[in-house]
């Protein structure tokens, strides 16, 4: 597995996920319940997606669509 996309808020996160999902790809979602922490822990660097190896490439390249498209 690797790390494919570090969010700043666990609805970015959940967002990209979904939208990985939609795609077909299997994803691993680290720090979801780490948020509860903000005060004790850090504010951002907690949520993490992760996928398998061999879902790396495609992972990435839906997910530079998405910022593509979000930024315009």
């Amino acid at each position: 597995m690797q790390q494919i996309y570090e969010a700043d808020t666990i609805v970015d996160a959940s967002i990209v996920k979904g939208l990985l999902e939609q795609v077909g790809i299997q994803v691993y979602f680290s720090g979801y319940y780490l948020q509860g922490g903000i005060g004790e822990l850090p504010a951002s660097g907690m949520t993490s997606l992760w996928v398998d190896d061999k879902q790396v490439a495609f992972a990435r390249q839906a997910i530079a669509e998405y910022l593509v498209q979000r930024e315009t």
